[in-house]
């Protein structure tokens, strides 16, 4: 139990790390999915990440190829590494073989920030290009840390392959030792487990075929006075990470909220000690859930604002006369000098990108892996089918096509803020509009999906990959056109507060002299307005005049 949580300070930083990346990974194994695929999910979220699809074609190499490391976070040149003979293709997170890794940041001790050549994000990208499955994907990872040393602070990775899931956590040594320790633990076919940037590994069999860890995990924190127990009580997470407000209220909290979707009914409720005051004991990494769960549902997971649950976003006066379910930063802040938190949601606005990700052996190859890639706000986006043989990003998701910047009205991350940041001043009265056209182009993109595995059951590969292609680049190319109309119409509709009827096309009611009829003056929910006469008295009361 933490007798006392560390003061909010850690909140006004995005993470317990204090980096402009914090993000979120959700995960549910085989047997844990309707259609028994291995899923993870992603949010890049950061203040200045622009929401691209990055790719890179397979490619022969020839002896003694070097390979430049640059900071994903940075964009700091870090050095070279020799290039392997192939490398296999990759687009966004996910490479042709259905391999796909995500991540979130935790810090941890701070003494411990790698001196290496590879970062988190190198470590990510080069990984996919070297690797077939998850088991493959960890001795890659883990191989080249202990090469070339770890440039990063404490990391968890979600590794999925068509066939199962693992979360490895890794974080460096220190300026004296450029190497990683690390733990790796493969998630039960039947159950479900996150990270969302703390680290979720405790205590873990020291024998057991799906766990693996380095040689020194336990010896090196006995060295460095993390720990001092029996070996079998060793807990990955007290040694090396960090425990205050930011790491269980801002990140475990996700996680927990996640769990509580969809495990038995009141069965999350005794972990609210933990993410609240940080009493009892702490999330176990990995649950069973009371149904299995589909693609839709993690989509919808990472629209999270804990809706339904004690830290609903949308239930306090933060939330202000349209139940807007975002704060915006810092997240920490002081009334009569006592400190406070906003809560942080899976669903936020400084989303890049984010992604949800289907791997299914019973596929096609060409389709083995389905990327839905998403741009800005997961909670307003649109996922978009990408496949794990997609040759090249789509035009509207491609690098160039703007940046954070420089707005571009072909792109799909500006259609989307655009759309997104109108309903962050009026939420409750536009987000059924913006429910209504995400939900219509998800639905056609879901049939879509279904259409093509059936149509391409027989083809060649690179036939399907023609094919699939075609659904990306149409889906995309309609999904930005309809979110700039989209956005266009919001403009329109609540123009200087007022809202304007429509009629069953979406066109806006007109009377006979072409003026607009049906106007309608939405006004504030009724906490706003008791929130003012609480704070006025009778100041603004209507009295009788005599």
């Amino acid at each position: 139990m933490i007798k006392k949580i560390i003061a909010i300070v850690a909140l006004a930083a995005v993470s317990a790390a204090g980096s402009v990346y914090a993000c979120t990974s959700l995960i549910a194994a085989p047997g844990a999915t309707q259609q028994g695929s291995s899923m993870i999910t992603y949010a890049a979220d950061s203040h200045v990440l622009y929401g691209e699809l990055y790719n890179q074609p397979a490619a022969d190499h020839p002896k003694g190829a070097m390979r430049k490391v640059i900071d994903w976070d940075g964009n700091k040149y870090l050095g070279e590494i020799p290039e392997v003979a192939h490398t296999y293709a990759t687009i966004g997170n996910m490479n042709e073989h259905g391999l796909t890794i995500a991540e979130s940041t935790w810090g941890g001790r701070h003494e411990l920030a790698g001196s290496g050549l590879i970062d988190y994000g190198s470590l990510i990208y080069i990984t996919l290009q070297r690797a077939r499955t998850a088991r493959e994907a960890i001795k890659v990872m883990t191989d080249l840390v202990d090469k070339y040393g770890y440039a990063s602070e404490g990391e968890s990775f979600s590794i999925a392959d068509p066939d199962e899931v693992w979360v490895m956590e890794m974080i460096g040594k220190g300026k004296d030792d450029p190497g990683a320790v690390w733990v790796a633990r493969r998630v039960p076919d039947n159950c479900i487990s996150g990270h969302a940037n703390h680290s979720r590994i405790h205590k873990f069999p020291l024998k057991d075929k799906e766990t693996l860890y380095s040689k020194d995990v336990i010896s090196f924190a006995r060295k460095k006075g993390y720990f001092s127990g029996k070996d079998e009580d060793f807990s990955f997470s007290r040694a090396y990470a960090i425990y205050d407000m930011g790491a269980l209220r801002g990140c475990d909290a996700r996680v927990w909220s996640y769990f509580n979707r969809f495990a038995p009914e009141g069965s999350m409720d005794k972990y609210l000690p933990w993410i609240l005051r940080g009493e009892g004991d702490p999330m176990p990494l990995w649950i069973e859930p009371a149904r299995k769960l589909s693609a839709a549902d993690l989509k919808n997971m990472m629209r999270d604002h804990y809706e339904g649950t004690p830290l609903d976003m949308t239930k306090d006066i933060g939330a202000g006369p349209f139940d807007v379910p975002y704060r915006w930063r810092p997240m920490g802040y002081k009334v009569d000098g006592v400190e406070y938190t906003h809560e942080r949601a899976i669903a936020t606005q400084q989303t890049g990108f984010s992604f949800v990700a289907d791997m299914n052996k019973n596929r096609h190859d060409a389709m083995r892996g389905i990327l839905y890639f998403g741009t800005d706000d997961a909670n307003t986006c649109v996922y978009l089918p990408v496949f794990s043989s997609t040759p090249k990003p789509p035009y509207e998701l491609s690098h160039g096509n703007g940046d954070i910047l420089t707005l571009s009205w072909d792109a799909n991350f500006w259609v989307n803020n655009y759309v997104a940041n109108q309903a962050y001043n009026r939420y409750s009265q536009m987000i059924p509009d913006i429910r209504r056209v995400q939900s219509g182009l998800e639905d056609g993109i879901e049939e879509a999906i279904g259409k093509a595995s059936a149509d391409i059951a027989s083809m060649s590969y690179a036939d399907a990959q023609t094919y699939l292609a075609d659904v990306t680049n149409s889906w995309t190319t309609k999904a930005t056109k309809d979110y700039k109309n989209l956005g266009d119409m919001l403009f329109v509709k609540y123009l200087d507060g007022n809202i304007k009827a429509q009629n069953e096309d979406g066109s806006f009611s007109r009377d006979e002299h072409g003026v607009a009829k049906g106007l309608m003056f939405g006004g504030y929910n009724e906490r706003y307005y008791r929130s003012i006469v609480n704070e006025q008295g009778d100041r603004l009361r209507v009295v009788d005049v005599k």
